[in-house]
């Protein structure tokens, strides 16, 4: 009988939305006290569920079976619109979005919306300028970790990206796109058509920066 007592006291607080568990480090509030016996992990840094397969440790039970599916290739959530699965039911609600063309994160400067809450954070930096990601050899400071990445290329002379007609690298697709140009013939090999190609290479190295 008390069981059944603790059970529906405990359910109730799904409706109710008391929260009588507070974390003594951050004062998040839990239900239960096992959900905050897990929370403290995260301040204590202990990690008990681990991996059998590559040792990866993990303080909640629940991220130990996600992580299991980079073993095992399981998927169980698929897109009902095009097939695409994925390991997380976040993940696939982020997908559906390709689909509804829902922007449920909006800038509160330009009003521009975005699916993904980390497009929005990368979209702010246009509005305050700020660039975290610096470059150890010159000191260039990028908005994006991508943006960085492409322009080391100009200093290891990483040429990634290859023409598939002659062979030629360039370090970023948006190089690569441009000469591509000579040989489908958009752009002549004129002096003038010359010209123009060298203004296009300029302009998509100043889009990447």
């Amino acid at each position: 009988l008390i069981s059944i007592v603790f059970h529906k006291v405990r359910h109730q607080r799904v409706h109710t939305g008391e929260k009588p568990y507070p974390c003594p480090d951050c004062g998040k509030r839990f239900a239960h006290s096992g959900g905050l016996r897990e929370h403290e992990r995260i301040h204590s840094g202990e990690k008990p569920h681990s991996c059998s397969v590559c040792g990866k440790s993990f303080t909640q039970k629940g991220s130990l079976r996600v992580h299991l599916r980079t073993h095992t290739g399981e998927r169980p959530y698929s897109c009902s619109v095009c097939g695409k699965s994925y390991t997380q039911n976040e993940f696939l609600k982020v997908h559906q979005r390709t689909h509804t063309g829902e922007r449920p994160y909006s800038c509160s400067v330009c009003g521009k919306g975005f699916a993904q809450i980390g497009n929005l954070k990368k979209h702010q930096r246009i509005h305050t300028g700020e660039k975290p990601y610096q470059c150890p050899e010159c000191g260039a400071s990028f908005t994006q970790k991508d943006s960085l990445k492409m322009h080391q290329r100009s200093h290891t002379g990483e040429k990634p990206c290859v023409c598939p007609e002659c062979g030629k690298g360039f370090r970023d697709n948006g190089h690569l796109k441009v000469h591509l140009r000579v040989h489908t013939g958009e752009v002549d090999l004129t002096i003038e058509g010359y010209q123009c190609l060298k203004t296009l290479e300029l302009s998509t190295m100043w889009f990447f920066k």
